[in-house]
């Protein structure tokens, strides 16, 4: 069976869709099992947003055609984890109803720039720090781990901290 990940935002047109995206296409080939990820906001963008399709696709991840989608669209769904990205889905949504657990990833809003040059490097910044937190985890037996196991191994993930191996593996 899948694991599977909703991430929250706010628009979800920038982080949760490209976390969304990397989660999809590196969950694919993970040894341990097969994860399936979606992700919504709080209040939806009308689309997502150029930059975030044009910095996936820089790294051959073609994400076009998607539209944004509110937590309402995913709400009656079962996840085995939630990560919410932004601090205002976070207090939109302090708790998701179906999430086995739940981790809050804050990171910047890349789509804060307005002058074109800062935006990409804002994407950029903001795809790389979001593809080391998913790689980090996807290397985690998720399957495997309780839930509060994957809610401090994501913290630490998000921390920068390396994962103790006590958190690795199932007592």
């Amino acid at each position: 069976m899948a694991y599977r990940i909703l991430v929250l935002c706010t628009g979800n047109s920038a982080r949760s869709q490209m976390a969304e995206a990397l989660f999809a296409t590196l969950g694919v080939a993970r040894g341990a099992g097969r994860v399936e990820a979606e992700s919504a906001g709080s209040r939806p963008a009308a689309r997502i947003n150029p930059y975030a399709v044009e910095t996936l696709a820089a790294h051959g991840i073609i994400w076009r055609d998607r539209q944004p989608q509110s937590i309402q669209d995913v709400s009656g769904r079962s996840y085995d984890l939630v990560i919410t990205v932004c601090d205002n889905a976070r207090d939109v949504c302090p708790f998701f109803p179906g999430a086995g657990t739940q981790v809050h990833w804050g990171m910047p809003d890349p789509a804060d720039h307005a002058l074109p040059e800062d935006a990409r490097r804002a994407f950029a910044e903001s795809y790389n720090a979001i593809r080391d937190r998913v790689e980090a985890l996807l290397a985690l037996p998720l399957e495997s781990l309780a839930p509060e196991q994957i809610s401090e191994s994501a913290m630490a993930i998000h921390r920068g901290r390396p994962v103790t191996p006590d958190l690795r593996f199932s007592p």
